[in-house]
């Protein structure tokens, strides 16, 4: 069975529309509706003088341990890949 996950904000009581499904005329499909607690919050975006203040760029420039950013993301990915294998 194929789930397709649709998310939407009830804009009228009681009633919701679903269009661009994959499904053709005929095919039996179940529909279930699951209610969040809470809407969550819309996150906003930054602008780049934002982002520049932010302190978020640049926040690692003085580590020792990295040098070449690529070349650490890819150490880091294999560690990760590696956590589920066991060695003999």
């Amino acid at each position: 069975m194929e789930a397709i996950q649709v998310k939407q904000i009830m804009t009228k009581d009681g009633e919701m529309l679903l269009t661009g499904l994959p499904y053709k005329k005929g095919q039996s499909v179940e529909v279930i509706l699951l209610a969040q607690t809470e809407v969550p919050a819309q996150r906003k975006s930054l602008t780049v003088r934002e982002l520049r203040r932010s302190g978020l760029l640049g926040m690692w420039r003085e580590r020792a341990d990295i040098s070449d950013s690529a070349v650490y993301a890819r150490a880091l990915r294999q560690q990760a890949e590696q956590r589920g294998v066991i060695q003999e």
